[in-house]
C-alpha cells in the first residue's frame, strides 16, 4: 500500500511540475545556445571590423581596434537582452528595470563608465595611437591595443601593462613617437689637462661619420661647463625617432673608444685614504 502511495505521489508531482521542468530546461538550453552563438558572433564581428579597418588606407588602425571593441560589447549587450527574452522576460520590462537601476548602476560603475568616456576622448584627441612608444600614468611601453576600458602597453622587456583609460587621459602623457625626429643629448667629461679642441674634434668626426644623425638641425658640440673634476662637453644631435636609442648608445661607445685610443681621459671619482699617524 505504501509503495502504491509513493508511486501515486511521484506521478502526481510529475503531472504537476513535469511540464514546468521541461519548459525550464528547454528555455535554459535555448538561452545557453543563444549565449554561445552570440559570444562567438561578437568576437567574429569585432575581428571583421578590425580587419576591414586595417585594409582601408583612410582609417587609422587605432580607430579599427576601438570600433572593433565597441561592436563586441554592443553585441554582447544585445545577446544578454536576447537571453532574458528566452526566459520570458520581455525586452520592454528589461529596459524599464534598467532605467530604474540606471542611477545605482552609474554610481557603482562610475569607474568603468569613466573609462569608456576617456576611451572616446582618446579616439577624438588622439594623444597616441597603436605602435607609439609612450609614458602614461607613470608607466612606459609600446601601445598594443586601445579598447573601451583600457590601453594595453608592452614594456621594453615585453611585459603587458593595462592602464585604465581614465588614468591615461587624466595624467601627463609623454608620446616619444609623437614627432618623426628626436634630439639625442649626451654629456662627456674630459680631464682638465686634456686638449679640449682635440676632444671636440674627435666627437665631431664621429658624429659626421654616422649617417643616422641628421644634418638639419646642425649637430651641437660645445664645452658647456667646468665641473669640479672635469671639463664637460655637451652634444645635441637630431635623429629619426626610431634611431634614438641605437644612436645614443653607439655614440657613447665610439667616443669612449676614440678617447682611449687618442689619450683623452674621462675622469671618474677617486677615493683618497687618509691614514692617521
Amino acid at each position: 500500500m505504501d509503495e502504491l502511495t509513493q508511486t501515486v505521489d511521484v506521478v502526481s508531482l510529475w503531472t504537476t511540475y513535469g511540464p514546468l521542468m521541461i519548459g525550464f530546461i528547454a528555455r535554459a538550453a535555448g538561452a545557453l545556445a543563444v549565449l554561445l552563438v552570440g559570444l562567438r558572433l561578437a568576437g567574429w564581428l569585432s575581428g571583421l571590423v578590425r580587419r576591414l579597418s586595417n585594409q582601408h588606407a583612410g582609417i587609422d588602425p587605432t580607430l579599427g581596434y576601438f570600433f572593433g571593441s565597441l561592436v563586441r560589447w554592443s553585441v554582447i549587450a544585445a545577446v544578454i537582452i536576447a537571453v532574458l527574452q528566452v526566459f520570458g522576460i520581455p525586452a520592454t520590462s528589461f529596459v524599464a528595470v534598467l532605467g530604474a537601476l540606471t542611477l545605482a548602476i552609474g554610481l557603482s560603475l562610475q569607474g568603468a563608465l569613466g573609462n569608456i568616456a576617456s576611451g572616446v576622448m582618446i579616439m577624438i584627441f588622439r594623444p597616441y595611437k597603436l605602435g607609439d612608444y609612450v609614458e602614461i600614468a607613470g608607466v612606459a611601453g609600446t601601445v598594443r591595443d586601445i579598447n573601451l576600458f583600457q590601453t594595453v602597453l608592452a614594456t621594453i622587456d615585453n611585459v603587458m601593462i593595462m592602464v585604465p583609460n581614465s588614468q591615461a587621459i587624466d595624467k601627463v602623457i609623454k608620446n616619444y613617437s609623437g614627432f618623426p625626429t628626436r634630439r639625442v643629448d649626451i654629456m662627456f667629461g674630459i680631464d682638465y689637462g686634456d686638449d679640449m679642441d682635440k676632444a671636440l674634434g674627435i666627437i665631431s668626426s664621429l658624429i659626421d661619420e654616422d649617417d643616422r644623425i641628421l644634418r638639419d638641425p646642425e649637430p651641437f658640440v660645445k664645452v658647456v661647463n667646468l665641473g669640479s673634476s672635469s671639463v664637460d662637453i655637451q652634444t645635441r644631435t637630431w635623429v629619426n625617432a626610431a634611431d634614438f636609442f641605437n644612436v645614443k648608445f653607439d655614440l657613447i661607445k665610439k667616443v669612449k673608444e676614440a678617447f682611449d685610443a687618442q689619450g683623452i681621459t674621462i675622469p671618474y671619482p677617486h677615493q683618497v685614504e687618509i691614514r692617521k699617524t
